[in-house]
């Protein structure tokens, strides 16, 4: 059986070696064998595990989640409709993220278009206060 250092590990999934140990820490990538020396000896199925959690993290999952798509994962009897109530959540949480954004971004448009590109300093209301970008 082919195994890994944690940097190779790192380098093929994306994950960088904190992050690595980290997850071996909170229980969502299980504890490798170790050499003689003490260096961590990955095998396939944790890189594949690995490039799982890096894709869920990217799509916005929490780590949480995370712990429970993998153990839906590996439990053929577990409850499918889990998954679908997570994904429907995170994307709740990315569509109100993404509204905000773009209440974010036409607030820094319309004190940009206020600057006048010269002259002086208190010209710019950009400059004038902390608070010229109010959340609701």
């Amino acid at each position: 059986m082919q195994t890994y250092t944690i940097g190779h590990v790192a380098a093929r999934t994306g994950v960088c070696v904190d992050a690595v140990r980290y997850y071996e820490r909170v229980g969502l990538l299980p504890s490798p064998t170790r050499r003689a020396s003490g260096c961590r000896e990955y095998t396939d199925p944790a890189v594949s595990r690995l490039r799982f959690i890096r894709k869920s993290k990217d799509l916005g999952f929490s780590l949480d989640d995370i712990a429970t798509l993998l153990s839906l994962r590996a439990d053929a009897s577990a409850d499918k409709n889990v998954v679908g109530t997570l994904a429907n959540s995170n994307l709740d949480r990315v569509t109100r993220k993404l509204a905000e954004l773009e209440r974010l971004r036409d607030a820094l448009s319309d004190l940009m278009s206020a600057c006048p590109g010269h002259g002086r300093r208190d010209a710019y209301q950009i400059l004038q206060s902390s608070e010229h970008v109010e959340r609701t």
